[in-house]
C-alpha cells in the first residue's frame, strides 16, 4: 500500500545560527526575490496534496514528497500555521506558497537542499501564477535523471521511500521505460534487470522469473501492494505506471506471497490521472504479423481537480515468429481516484483475456538424453491444436486518511476471478535424436482471490530521536480448482516436429483437485532516526499464519497444514554524505510450501511452509545525473528436486546463494543514458540426502548475469534517439547432480525512436529489434527450485514497431 511519507526536518545547530543568518541576510539583501527568480529553473512540476495545519507539519510533508533536504530552526516555525496546497507545483514554488504570510522564506544551500530563514524586513515576496496544468509523469520530480527509473518506490508496510533512504536493493521502472522498450508483458520489462531472468518461453502458457536465483511466479506479483490480484499467467504492461523490483525476501514488507517466492518481489503500480489531460493512441506491430492498438485516456474534474479517471485498453492479435503460433490479447483497466485534503481514495477495475495457439513448453531432458543443440531447433515443437485460454477480472480499492499531521490510516481490498483452459502436451526428450511423446492433456483451473490490508503509520520524536511506526494487518484467501483429462500418445521429434491428430477421446480423467489457501499476518516496525536522520534504523517483525486445505474428488487430502511463525527483520542505513548511503539488512520470512509440478508423479502435492533468510550489505551513490548501487547478499532456503529416477518431487537439502550486484542508471552525459548492471551468484547445495549433491551448484542459477542498455540522443536531429542493449547469462545446470548443462548465451537488441510535433500533436515513432543476430539458445534451465524443470528456448529475431499519437 503506497503511502505519503514525510521527510524529517533537520534542526540547525544553535552555534551556527548567527553566522548562517548573517550570510543569508547578505545574500538576500542583494536578491530579495531569489525564490521567484529561481522558479524559471524549477521546471520539474508534480501534483502535491498538503493539508492545512501547523507550518512545521506542512513543510515536513512537502519536503518528503519532493524528496529534498530542508534544514529548519524549530523556533522559526513554532506556533505558525499554513493553509496547505493542492495542485501542481515546482519545489520552490510549492514551498513559497506554504510559507505565504509567515514572514519566512526559503534559501537554496546546495543541490536539493534548502534552509528556512526570516524574510528581510520590507521585502515583499510575489508569488508566480499557479497553474494546475503541469508536466506529465515523464518530468515528475520523482523520476531520476534519464526518465527510465523512479527515485521513489512502494515498500508495502514501510510506505513509499526514496531509494537513497532505503536499506534494501530496489529498482523502480517508469511507464516511460515501458513505452520506449515496447514492453508488452512483465517478461519484456524485466529484460533490463540483471538480477531478474525469465524462466519460461516468451511464447508459452505463462511467465515465470527468478530474482537473485530464486523462482518468482506471476501470482506473487503485487498490485499496489496487494498479492494475488493480477492475472496469474501473464501481466500486460499497458496498465503499469511504475514497476518496483525489490531484491531479497519481502515478507516483512508485503507479507506471505501466494507461491512463497523468496528471492525478491515485484509490485505493479497502477496509472492515475494527472492534472494535465492525457489522450494517447498507440498503434503497434510485432513480427511475424501481430497488429494492435492501445488507448490511454486520463482526466481530472471538480474543485482543485480532486476527481480523476484513467482508462487504459489494448487489443493485439496475430502470428508470432514460431510456426502456427498466434497470440490474441485484450486488456482494459479503469482507474478512479479522489484526493482531498486529508482523504485519498482510489479504485482500479480490470479485465484481461489472452488466447495463445500452439504455446511452447519447457523442454525436459530424460536421463538417457543429452542436452539438445538449440541452434538445431528451427520449428515450433508444440502441436497446432494446443492452446491456452485465460480470462481474469480483478479490482482493488485503496484509501489513506490523515487523522492529523502525524498519524495516517490506510487500507486496501482486492479481488480476482479467473478461468483458465489449456490443451497442452509435455515435451520430454527421451534420446539424443530428440524424440519425445506427445501426450495431450486438457487442463482447467478456476481461481478466486480475496485480499485485504489495513494499517496505521505515525511520525513522532522522543527527544532527539525521530520515529516512524507502522502497524499493519493483512489477510489473503485463494481457492482454486484443477481438473482435466488425458489422451492417447503419439510420437514426435524436437528437430522435426510431426503433426498429430487433434485429441478427441480421453483415455482417463484427472481427479478434480480443490484447494483453499488462507494467509494472515500482523506486522510492526519502527524506523528510528539518529543524528538528524543521518542514521536510520528499521526494526520490525511479522506474525504469519499459513493454512492450506485441499480435496481430491471431494476427499480431503492428508497434506493440509496450519502453521504460524514470528519473523524478525531489520535494516540500518547511514547517510555518509548527501550523495552516499551505506546499508545492511536482515530479512526473514515464512513462505508457503512448494507444490509438486505436473512433471512429477506426485503432482499437486503441497509441502509444508519453509523459512528463508537473507543478510545483505550495500552502498548507493547518487551523483545527480546518474546513480551507482552495489550490494552483497546471502540467501538461504530449503532445496527441492524432482528425482531423476523416481520422478517424485520433494525437499532435498538446502541451497545458499551468495551474490554481488552492481547497477547503474541515469544520464551521465547530456543526451546519453545508461541502464543495467551485473550480478554474480555462487549458489551451493548443502545437507542433501547422504551428501550426494553437497557442494554442487543449484540448478538454473547462472554465475553471471549482465545487462547494459544505452540511449543516445542524436545531436543533429532533434527528437531522434538511438538505443542498444546487451544481455548475457553464463552457463547453468539442469539438475542437482550437475550432470547436464546449458551453455552461456548473449542477446543484442537495437532500436530507435523519433519524437516530433505535427499540428500541435505529439507523435513518437519507435522501432526495436530484439535478438538482432537471431541467435538460437537455451535461455534458462528452468525453475531454480526444480518445481518446473526444463529448458527455455529463446525467441528468434523479433521486430517491434509502434506509433504513439498524443492529442
Amino acid at each position: 500500500m503506497p503511502a505519503v511519507l514525510p521527510f524529517r526536518l533537520r534542526p540547525v545547530s544553535p552555534g551556527l545560527r548567527p553566522l548562517l543568518h548573517l550570510g543569508l541576510m547578505l545574500t538576500l539583501s542583494s536578491s530579495p526575490l531569489l525564490i521567484q527568480a529561481s522558479w524559471a529553473a524549477d521546471a520539474a512540476r508534480r501534483s502535491y496534496q498538503v493539508p492545512a495545519g501547523p507550518l512545521s507539519a506542512a513543510l515536513t510533508r512537502f519536503a518528503g514528497l519532493a524528496g529534498v533536504n530542508l534544514s529548519v530552526d524549530p523556533q522559526l516555525v513554532s506556533g505558525r500555521n499554513s493553509s496547505g496546497l493542492s495542485g501542481e507545483y515546482g519545489v520552490e514554488e510549492g514551498f513559497a506558497r506554504l510559507l505565504q504570510g509567515s514572514g519566512l522564506q526559503l534559501q537554496p544551500v546546495g543541490e536539493q537542499a534548502y534552509i528556512l530563514t526570516p524574510a528581510p524586513q520590507g521585502s515583499s515576496l510575489q508569488l508566480a501564477p499557479t497553474s494546475i496544468l503541469g508536466a506529465s509523469g515523464a518530468t515528475d520530480s520523482d523520476v531520476f535523471a534519464g526518465g527510465q527509473v523512479a527515485r521513489r518506490g512502494s515498500q508495502g508496510l514501510l510506505g513509499s521511500k526514496d531509494f537513497m533512504e532505503t536499506p534494501f536493493s530496489m529498482t523502480t521502472y517508469t511507464s516511460e521505460a515501458v513505452k520506449n522498450q515496447q514492453a508488452r508483458t512483465l517478461g519484456d520489462l524485466i529484460a533490463s534487470d540483471p538480477s531478474v531472468r525469465a524462466t519460461n518461453p516468451a511464447g508459452g502458457r505463462y511467465e515465470q522469473f527468478t530474482i537473485r536465483g530464486f523462482s518468482l511466479f506471476n501470482s506473487d506479483v503485487a498490485y499496489n501492494g496487494l498479492y494475488g490480484v493480477l492475472p496469474t499467467y501473464t501481466i500486460d504492461m499497458e496498465m503499469a505506471d511504475r514497476v518496483d523490483i525489490l531484491k531479497g525476501p519481502t515478507q516483512l514488507i508485503n507479507g506471505i506471497s501466494p507461491r512463497g517466492s523468496v528471492g525478491g518481489g515485484i509490485n505493479v503500480v497502477p496509472k492515475r490521472a494527472t492534472d494535465k489531460p492525457i489522450t494517447e493512441f498507440t498503434g503497434s506491430y510485432a513480427s511475424d504479423s501481430q497488429v494492435g492498438g492501445a488507448v490511454d485516456i486520463g482526466r481530472r474534474f471538480g474543485e482543485d481537480n480532486k476527481f480523476g479517471v484513467r482508462l487504459n485498453a489494448v487489443k493485439q492479435s496475430g502470428d508470432t515468429k514460431w510456426d502456427h503460433q498466434s497470440v490474441d490479447r485484450e486488456m482494459a483497466v479503469l482507474g478512479l481516484d479522489f484526493r482531498g485534503e486529508r482523504l485519498r481514495l482510489s479504485t482500479d477495475i480490470g479485465h484481461t483475456e489472452r488466447d495463445t495457439d500452439a504455446p511452447q513448453e519447457r523442454v525436459q531432458i530424460g536421463a538417457n538424453a543429452k542436452v539438445p543443440d538449440a541452434d538445431d531447433v528451427r520449428h515450433n515443437y508444440a502441436q497446432s491444436w494446443s492452446k491456452a485460454r485465460t480470462k481474469d477480472t480483478f479490482g482493488t480499492v485503496n484509501a489513506e486518511y490523515d487523522v492529523n499531521d502525524s498519524i495516517m490510516l490506510y487500507g486496501g481490498v482486492g479481488a480476482r476471478k479467473s478461468n483458465h483452459d489449456f490443451l497442452r502436451h509435455a515435451v520430454s526428450i527421451t534420446n539424443d535424436a530428440g524424440d519425445f511423446s506427445v501426450q495431450p492433456r486438457d487442463f482447467t483451473r478456476d481461481e478466486n482471490v480475496r485480499t485485504t490490508t489495513a494499517g496505521v503509520r505515525s511520525w513522532f520524536h522522543t527527544g532527539p530521536v525521530s520515529h516512524e511506526v507502522n502497524l499493519a494487518a493483512s489477510y489473503f484467501y485463494m481457492d482454486f480448482e484443477n481438473g482435466g483429462a488425458r489422451y492417447a500418445a503419439s510420437p514426435s521429434n524436437l528437430y522435426n516436429p510431426r503433426p498429430t491428430p487433434t485429441p478427441s477421446r480421453p483415455t482417463r480423467f484427472d481427479p478434480k483437485v480443490y484447494t483453499e489457501n488462507r494467509f494472515s499476518g500482523v506486522a510492526l516496525s519502527d524506523t528510528l532516526g539518529f543524528f538528524d536522520d543521518r542514521l536510520l534504523l528499521t526494526l520490525g517483525a511479522r506474525w504469519q499464519r499459513v493454512k492450506v486445505d485441499d480435496w481430491s474428488d471431494g476427499v480431503k487430502g492428508d497434506t493440509a497444514y496450519d502453521e504460524e511463525k514470528v519473523s524478525p527483520s531489520g535494516g540500518l542505513l547511514f547517510k555518509a554524505t548527501d550523495q552516499l548511503s551505506l546499508y545492511v539488512n536482515y530479512m526473514e520470512g515464512l513462505s508457503q510450501g512448494k507444490i509438486a509440478p505436473s512433471t512429477s508423479i506426485n503432482e499437486d502435492e503441497i509441502f509444508p511452509p519453509f523459512i528463508s533468510r537473507q543478510v545483505e550489505a550495500g552502498a548507493k551513490y547518487d551523483a545527480g545525473a546518474f546513480a551507482l548501487t552495489a550490494a552483497v547478499f546471502r540467501i538461504k532456503q530449503p532445496a527441492y528436486e524432482t528425482n531423476a529416477t523416481t520422478r517424485v518431487f520433494g525437499p532435498n537439502g538446502k541451497r545458499q546463494n551468495d551474490g554481488v550486484e552492481l547497477s547503474v542508471f541515469g544520464e551521465p552525459l547530456k543526451g546519453f543514458r545508461l541502464l543495467g548492471g551485473v550480478m554474480y551468484i555462487d549458489s551451493e547445495l548443502k545437507d542433501t540426502t547422504n551428501g550426494t549433491f553437497d557442494g554442487n551448484r543449484a540448478p538454473a542459477t547462472p554465475k553471471y548475469n549482465v545487462n547494459l542498455g544505452a540511449e543516445w540522443d542524436v545531436p543533429k536531429v532533434q527528437g531522434l534517439t538511438l538505443t542498444a542493449r546487451g544481455i548475457y547469462s553464463s552457463s547453468q545446470y539442469l539438475d542437482q547432480a550437475n550432470s547436464k548443462e546449458i551453455d552461456s548465451w548473449e542477446r543484442f537488441d537495437l532500436g530507435a525512436r523519433y519524437a516530433f510535433k505535427l499540428d500541435d500533436k505529439d507523435i513518437t515513432l519507435r522501432a526495436n529489434v530484439e535478438n538482432v543476430l537471431d541467435k538460437r539458445y537455451w535461455s534458462s534451465a528452468g525453475a531454480s527450485d526444480d518445481s518446473e524443470p526444463g529448458l527455455t528456448l529463446a525467441t528468434p529475431r523479433t521486430l517491434l514497431l509502434s506509433a504513439t499519437l498524443g492529442f
